[in-house]
């Protein structure tokens, strides 16, 4: 079968231990895979490269302005977004050649693809699994990420429509709890930023309930509640992360308005 006219990309630093598994699979049957650096200090471009991969370097600006940067390098109109540490299923695979078989596209602009949640050490997701749906394959034309620093995610031209796909791709995204809170301190240190520069300041009320109600959602509405002691770690957390993100926000607030009685 001929390789589906779609441009795969992925946003990458020091992924080389996780990377190889993401590329293979979608690399024996998508027109191309570009994975677009930030200044890796491991081997994530060696092995990208050597797994298949088109591989370029992009200064880091925020999640948003790496992923529209991605589509730049695209040259099909089709393009599947994946991040480093997420594989496409064989399911997904199917469905896909499914849906461009006999030289069909599909008919919509953009589809919503579960993105199921896989735990440290295990083989794959859970039955049960937590799972988001952004629209991860769409037509460039149709579509395109919005360059959010922080919040990035397809958005669709005025008057188009998406669909949700049936199948799924893993995303295996901790290595360890130690690599979970490394990842929460950065990426809540740039939610900070980004609330300061939209003029938002998170109330007190909200900093002392919102771990709260976290925590009940991770247990309840993502059932992790289901997964025993991993899922009340989980669940934990994620109650941190959405936490820190507001401590360190109205950290920020201080800093700003301290600056500016100074002046």
């Amino acid at each position: 079968m001929s390789k589906l006219p779609i441009s795969v990309f992925i946003i990458a630093k020091d992924e080389e231990d996780r990377i190889v598994p993401v590329i293979h699979s979608v690399i024996d049957w998508v027109h191309e895979v570009i994975v677009i650096d930030s200044g890796s200090s491991d081997n994530t471009v060696k092995v990208s490269e050597a797994a298949g991969a088109k591989t370029v370097f992009n200064e880091w600006n925020g999640y948003g302005p790496q992923k529209v940067y991605g589509e730049t390098l695209c040259s099909q109109k089709w393009l599947l977004n994946i991040d480093a540490d997420e594989e496409v299923s064989g399911q997904l695979r199917s469905e896909l050649e499914s849906m461009f078989a006999e030289g069909k596209e599909p008919s919509l602009a953009g589809y919503q693809i579960p993105i199921l949640i896989c735990f440290p050490f295990d083989k794959g997701p859970r039955p049960f699994a937590p799972s988001n749906d952004p629209v991860r394959l769409y037509h460039r034309d149709k579509a395109g990420f919005k360059p959010e620093l922080v919040h990035d995610s397809v958005v669709l031209n005025q008057g188009e429509s998406s669909g949700k796909l049936k199948h799924h791709i893993n995303h295996r995204c901790f290595r360890s709890h130690h690599h979970a809170l490394e990842k929460i301190n950065r990426y809540s240190s740039m939610q900070a930023e980004d609330m300061l520069s939209k003029g938002r300041k998170p109330s007190v009320l909200r900093l002392l309930t919102e771990p709260i109600t976290a925590f009940l959602k991770s247990m309840i509405l993502r059932r992790y509640g289901l997964f025993g002691v991993n899922g009340f770690v989980e669940s934990c957390i994620y109650s941190f992360a959405r936490f820190i993100r507001l401590a360190k926000a109205r950290e920020e607030w201080a800093k700003h308005e301290a600056e500016k009685r100074k002046t």
